[in-house]
């Protein structure tokens, strides 16, 4: 949810902003500028995780902390003439509205380099936060301390503002929940349509399988993956699931429709230089083309706009990813090799569609459920299946192989996600209070 400069996916001519003149002209720059055709070689992840004080997951968190563990790191959005110097490897750190850290990689183009640049990045992020006591959390949701913004800036206030008259959705969302997301190529203009389509297909099934947040803010939620819920139920207009043609039917283009909605979406703020940047309720992007705000919008207006809608997979030039729970210290690869390895082979990417096909469109019974649900889990052992079969055509590590076919074995073939674990430990009166992570390979390259 941080607006951070996208990643360097293609190099993309850089043009000043133009004023936009019609509905026609904004939505052609949407669908060009937010799927971006070519091969699909690229693979990048961003990471997220909640931040608590080591062995007191209660005690609150400052955003002075932050600041002084990070350093040079730190992003300006706390620190606003920070050089917010990238890790080692290359990542860049920001922090979400609630304290959450996030790092983001560079495109990679192999799941080992892309391995081998988070885990490295990973480590130095745990180095720099060790000696103020602070530490990463393998959970998808703040177990708990309540929804509380710590970062104060224009984008957060309005977004809080907006949210709060929905409900209480919003604040947990901001403050609360923490993912894995994976970037992976658009595909050439023969293949965006399956992939994209696949994507959205295999979301309550990997969603699933990879619930990790039953608590949050000191309460069992009763759901596999409150992070997924709060999304959910936040504002359908800007975070349902895109709907996607089932038999890719000719002439199907999710650009066109992508941009369509994009204009329709209703503006969650807009910058100015000095004071609140709240709109009134309810003003679509096409509202303010039309004179429902004063002023014409130009492309800058319109790709802030883009930042601020928030679905399961978001087109930024690249696909994001985004309906995957924080996983447990030492796994984040885990979703991202499994989707790399279905997306990889357009045939194992149709197997892929067909193996949910049974469970297309049951989001929030995924966010609920977890494998719990027959359907699911079921949908799931296939889909993890054709994941392990692929997975040496992409010459992954061995212990990346070794790791996936694991827990396919001992967890997902048992109908168990990450939920399940944390449930079983926290409701045994444990705690899992960020336990300095040691990565796959201890943080060193592959």
């Amino acid at each position: 949810m941080t607006l951070k400069a996208p990643l360097p996916w293609a190099p993309v001519p850089v043009a000043p902003p133009r004023t936009l003149c019609s509905r026609v002209e904004a939505e052609a720059y949407v669908a060009s500028a937010c799927f971006r055709h070519g091969p699909p070689t690229l693979l990048g992840a961003e990471l997220e995780w909640v931040v608590q004080h080591c062995g007191n997951p209660h005690r609150p968190l400052r955003a002075r902390h932050l600041v002084d563990a990070l350093g040079t790191h730190v992003p300006r959005s706390l620190v606003h003439d920070s050089p917010q110097t990238p890790l080692p490897h290359g990542c860049v750190v920001t922090v979400e509205p609630g304290g959450q850290l996030e790092i983001s990689s560079p495109p990679r183009a192999s799941l080992t380099d892309l391995i081998a640049t988070v885990e490295g990045d990973t480590a130095a992020l745990t180095d720099l936060l060790d000696p103020a006591g602070l530490v990463l959390t393998g959970s998808g949701a703040d177990p708990y301390r309540p929804s509380r913004r710590l970062v104060d800036i224009p984008r957060y206030a309005a977004m809080e503002t907006a949210f709060d008259r929905i409900g209480p959705m919003g604040r947990a969302m901001m403050c609360s929940t923490a993912a894995v997301q994976v970037c992976l190529d658009a595909g050439t203009s023969a293949e965006v349509a399956l992939r994209w389509a696949a994507l959205h297909d295999l979301g309550p099934v990997l969603l699933a399988a990879f619930a990790n947040s039953p608590w949050m803010g000191g309460l069992s939620t009763g759901w596999a993956s409150s992070r997924m819920r709060a999304w959910l139920m936040l504002d359908p207009a800007r975070t349902r699931p895109s709907p996607v043609s089932w038999g890719l039917a000719a002439g199907w283009d999710p650009a066109t429709d992508w941009a369509r909605r994009a204009l329709d979406t209703p503006l969650l703020c807009r910058r100015r230089r000095r004071g609140r940047w709240d709109v009134p309720t309810g003003v679509t992007f096409a509202d303010w083309l039309s004179g429902a705000l004063p002023g014409r919008p130009s492309t800058a207006d319109l790709d802030y706009h883009l930042s601020t809608l928030f679905p399961p997979v978001r087109p930024q030039g690249y696909l994001e990813v985004r309906y995957l729970d924080t996983q447990p210290m030492g796994q984040w690869l885990v979703p991202v090799a499994v989707l790399a390895a279905l997306l990889a082979d357009p045939a194992v990417t149709a197997a892929a569609r067909d193996a949910c096909a049974p469970t297309v469109g049951r989001w929030l019974r995924a966010a609920r459920h977890g494998l719990r649900d027959d359907t699911l889990a079921a949908a799931a052992t296939e889909v993890f299946e054709l994941a392990c079969h692929a997975l040496p055509a992409l010459d992954a590590p061995a212990e990346v192989r070794l790791l996936v076919e694991e827990i396919t074995e001992h967890r997902v073939q048992r109908g168990r996600c990450p939920a399940d674990d944390l449930s079983s430990a926290l409701a045994g009166g444990g705690h899992r209070d960020g336990a300095r992570p040691a990565g796959l390979n201890g943080g060193q390259p592959l």
